[in-house]
C-alpha cells in the first residue's frame, strides 16, 4: 500500500513559506548588485555575555533597592547606560557600508575557490572585526579603515566541478565590547567556475607530427638548434665567436621554431575509463598540450572544438570539461 502522499506535500509547502517568510524577513533576497547596509537590514541580539550582564545589572538593582544605596543605584544605571551604548556603536559598525561582488577566478577541483566582495566604507569611522561567513561556517575577519575600498575574499573548498555557489551570506560583528550580535544577510548573484581536478602526468595520446610530440621544427629565431658552417652574406649577429675562438673555424648559429601540428583530445582516448576519471585525464591533457604549445583540439560527447592554441583556447575546453552533464555520455 503506497504512504499517503498529503503530508509530505504539506511539509514541502510548510518548509517553503517558511524560507519565503525568513527571506522577507531578514531582507535575504539575491542581489546582483550593490548592497547598502542601512536599519533595515541590520539586526541586533544580546550576546551570551551580554544577558549575563543584563542578569548582573538586575541583581544590582535588587541590592541597590533592598539596601538603599545611592552610589549603587548611579553604578547600575552608568553600566546600563553603557551598555546601550555598547549596542549603539555595534550598529554603527556596519551602518551605510556599501557591498558589491567582484570577480571570481577559476580554479580546480580540490583546490579552494576565492569569492571577492568589495566593501566600500564612506565614513570617517574605522570598521572594526567585521566577520563575513558563509552558512558552512568558513569566514573572513576583517577591519575596515576610514574612506577605503577594500577588497575582501573569502575562501570556499571547491569539492567538485561545475559551477559553485557561495549562498546567503553573513556579515556580522560584536565590536565593542562583545556584549552584543549585530548581522546583516548578504546574498549576491556570484559563482566560481570549478574545474576538473587534473589527472596525474598521462602521455598525450600520439600525433600526425614527425617526432610524435604534436611539433615540427622548422626555421626560425626561438630555439637553439646547432651550428653549421658560414656562408657568404649570413649575419654576424649569428656568428658563433666562441667556436672561432676555439679553432673550430667559422660557424653560424641556427635557430629554429617548433610548430604545433593539429592535436585531437578524444572523449574516446583515455582507455579502460569513465565518467569523472576521463575528465580529469583530459583535464591533464589540455593542460600538457597548452605548455607545450601545441595546436590541439577536443571533442566530447555533443561538442567539439576546433584546433588551435592560446589561453583563451585552453580556457573554452576547460570550461566545456567544467560543465559536462556525464548523462550525455
Amino acid at each position: 500500500m503506497k504512504p499517503y502522499p498529503y503530508p509530505n506535500h504539506l511539509d514541502n509547502v510548510l518548509s517553503t513559506f517558511k524560507q519565503k517568510f525568513r527571506s522577507w524577513l531578514f531582507r535575504q533576497q539575491v542581489s546582483s548588485g550593490t548592497i547598502t547596509l542601512n536599519q533595515r537590514r541590520i539586526f541586533i541580539l544580546p550576546t551570551r555575555r551580554g544577558l549575563g550582564f543584563v542578569l548582573v545589572l538586575l541583581l544590582m538593582l535588587l541590592g541597590d533597592i533592598n539596601y538603599n544605596l545611592s552610589l549603587g543605584y548611579v553604578l547600575t544605571f552608568l553600566l546600563a547606560t553603557t551598555a546601550a551604548m555598547t549596542m549603539f556603536h555595534a550598529f554603527r559598525n556596519m551602518a551605510q557600508l556599501e557591498i558589491h561582488a567582484g570577480h571570481n577566478a577559476t580554479v580546480f577541483a580540490g583546490d579552494k575557490a576565492s569569492f571577492n566582495f568589495h566593501f566600500h566604507n564612506t565614513s570617517k569611522l574605522t570598521r572594526y572585526q567585521l566577520n563575513l561567513r558563509d552558512h558552512n561556517g568558513h569566514n573572513s575577519l576583517f577591519d575596515l579603515p576610514a574612506f577605503s575600498n577594500s577588497k575582501i575574499e573569502l575562501s570556499i573548498p571547491a569539492i567538485r566541478r561545475g559551477w559553485l555557489d557561495c549562498g546567503p551570506l553573513t556579515l556580522s560583528t560584536e565590536f565593542p565590547l562583545g556584549l552584543f550580535y549585530a548581522w546583516s544577510y548578504l546574498h549576491f548573484d556570484t559563482r566560481c567556475l570549478i574545474y576538473p581536478h587534473p589527472a596525474e602526468s598521462i602521455p598525450l595520446p600520439l600525433s600526425t607530427a614527425q617526432d610524435g610530440s604534436g611539433k615540427i621544427a622548422t626555421p626560425g629565431d626561438e630555439d637553439f638548434a646547432g651550428l653549421r658552417n658560414y656562408v657568404a652574406g649570413d649575419a654576424l649577429q649569428r656568428i658563433a665567436w666562441k667556436s672561432l675562438a676555439r679553432d673550430q673555424g667559422l660557424q653560424v648559429k641556427q635557430f629554429s621554431t617548433l610548430q604545433g601540428q593539429e592535436l585531437w583530445l578524444d572523449w574516446t582516448l583515455p582507455d579502460h575509463a569513465a565518467g569523472e576519471r576521463k575528465l580529469e585525464i583530459l583535464t591533464r591533457w589540455v593542460l600538457d598540450a597548452d605548455s607545450q604549445g601545441l595546436r590541439y583540439g577536443l571533442r566530447i560527447p555533443g561538442q567539439e572544438i576546433a584546433p588551435t592554441h592560446g589561453a583563451l583556447h585552453q580556457e573554452v575546453c576547460l570550461q566545456a570539461l567544467a560543465l559536462y552533464p556525464l548523462g550525455t555520455a
